[in-house]
C-alpha cells in the first residue's frame, strides 16, 4: 500500500503481520495439540489457503520452545513436492545435534540408529513440524508413521505435525492410506470463521493511528458485508488493501458497501478458486480422477466437448452441468467422500454434456 493511501485513511502500519487474532476455537485447538504432541503422535492440521496455518504454527512452536518441555524441530525445505523422508530426517539431525553440524549417514540402517541415539540424548519429547504437507508423497507419509513408531518402541517420543490444505485431511481418509489415516490425529483449523467482522475491526484498529476508528475507514454496513463475503485473513487483507487503493483514487472515505461490491473480484468465490483453496489444483484433480488436466480445465470452465448422437437438449445438459458443479462445491466444503462422489459426478457430467 502506498504511503499516501495510508495517510489518507489514517493508517500507520500495513494490514499484514499485525499480530495474532485469537479465537476461542484456536485456544482450544492449541491446548489439544500440546497434549497430543507430548504423547508422541502423527498429527495433521488442515486449513484452507489463507486461514492462518503458518501464523498458528509459528505461535505454537514458539510456545513449545518457551516451555522447554518439548524440543522443536522443523523442515525448512521450500519445495514441498520434493520433500522426502530423508529431507525430514536431515532436519531432525540438524536440530537435535549439539554441534549443529551433524553429518547425516547415507545408509538407512545406520541413519535410523544414529537418530535413535540422538533422541535418547535429548531426554525430552521431540516435535517435527512440516508445513505445506499436502504435497508430500504417500510413501513419505507412511514412512513418517513408521518413524514415529520406531522412536516409540525405543522408549522415546517423536511427534510429526503435518500442516496443509484440506486435501491432506481428505487424502489421509482414503482407503489407500488406511495404514496411517487411522493412526493420525487430524485437527481442523477454522481460522476466523464466525469472527470475520470482529477480525476486520481488529485489523483496522491495529493498523490505524490512535484516534482513527474502523468506521472512519469502512462504513459499519461495509464491515458486515465483508464479514459475510470473505472467510480468511488473507482474503480480508487482500481486498481491504485493494479497496483502499481504489477509494483513494476517487477520494472516497469511508468506503461504502456499493463501492466494495465493485472491488470484489468477479468469480472470486467460484468453484475453481474454492478447489484451489482446499488444495486441489488442476494437476491434483486430474490425478485424483485419472483424467487429463485439459479435461479438468474444460470442466471447470464449462467447456467439456460435445458428445455425438445425443438426444439431450443443450439447455437440459447445461442445467445438469450446473447441478454437478453445485454438488461438487458442497462436497469440497464438507470434505466428505471426495474421490468417489466426484468421480461419479464426473461420469454423469460426461454422459449428459452435449
Amino acid at each position: 500500500m502506498f504511503s499516501e493511501v495510508m495517510e489518507f485513511f489514517g493508517l500507520e502500519r500495513e494490514l499484514d503481520h499485525l499480530g495474532f487474532f485469537e479465537t476461542a476455537s484456536q485456544k482450544h485447538l492449541e491446548k489439544e495439540l500440546k497434549i497430543t504432541i507430548a504423547q508422541g503422535r502423527l498429527i495433521a492440521i488442515s486449513g484452507i489457503v489463507g486461514s492462518g496455518k503458518t501464523t498458528f504454527l509459528q505461535r505454537l512452536m514458539a510456545d513449545l520452545t518457551k516451555s522447554k518441555q518439548i524440543i522443536v524441530s522443523r523442515s525448512l525445505a521450500v519445495e514441498s513436492s520434493k520433500v522426502s523422508l530423508l529431507t525430514l530426517m536431515t532436519a531432525l539431525f540438524y536440530d537435535l545435534s549439539p554441534d549443529k553440524v551433524e553429518k547425516v549417514p547415507s545408509m538407512s540402517e545406520k541413519r535410523e540408529r544414529h537418530l535413535l541415539e540422538l533422541m535418547k540424548k535429548c531426554r525430552s519429547p521431540v516435535a517435527l513440524f512440516v508445513d505445506d504437507a499436502h504435497g508430500l508423497h504417500n510413501q513419505t507419509l507412511v514412512s513418517l508413521k513408521r518413524l514415529v513408531e520406531l522412536v516409540r518402541n525405543n522408549g522415546d517420543k517423536l511427534s510429526v505435525i503435518l500442516a496443509g490444505h484440506p486435501k491432506l485431511k481428505n487424502d489421509l481418509k482414503r482407503p489407500t492410506l488406511e495404514e496411517i489415516g487411522g493412526r493420525t490425529h487430524i485437527f481442523a483449523l477454522e481460522g476466523i470463521r464466525g469472527h470475520q467482522s470482529e477480525y476486520i475491526q481488529w485489523i483496522l484498529t491495529q493498523a490505524a493511528k490512535d484516534k482513527v476508528q474502523p468506521t472512519d475507514i469502512l462504513e459499519s454496513s461495509t464491515i458486515s458485508f465483508l464479514g459475510e463475503r470473505l472467510s480468511t485473513p488473507l482474503q480480508i487483507e487482500q481486498y481491504l488493501t485493494l479497496a483502499m487503493n481504489e477509494a483513494y483514487q476517487v477520494g472516497l472515505k469511508p468506503i461504502t458497501t456499493e463501492f466494495m461490491e465493485t472491488v470484489l473480484a468477479i468469480g472470486f468465490d467460484d468453484l475453481e478458486p474454492n478447489l484451489i483453496r482446499h488444495g486441489y489444483n488442476t494437476k491434483s484433480i486430474a490425478r485424483l480422477l485419472n483424467v487429463r488436466p485439459a479435461e479438468v480445465r474444460s470442466f471447470l470452465h464449462g467447456q467439456l466437448p460435445r458428445l455425438e448422437n445425443s438426444g439431450h437438449e443443450r439447455s437440459d445438459s447445461q442445467n445438469w452441468y450446473s447441478l454437478v458443479k453445485c454438488l461438487l462445491s458442497i462436497i469440497v466444503g464438507r470434505g466428505a467422500l471426495f474421490r468417489v462422489s466426484v468421480r461419479i459426478m464426473w461420469v454423469y457430467c460426461h454422459l449428459i454434456w452435449v
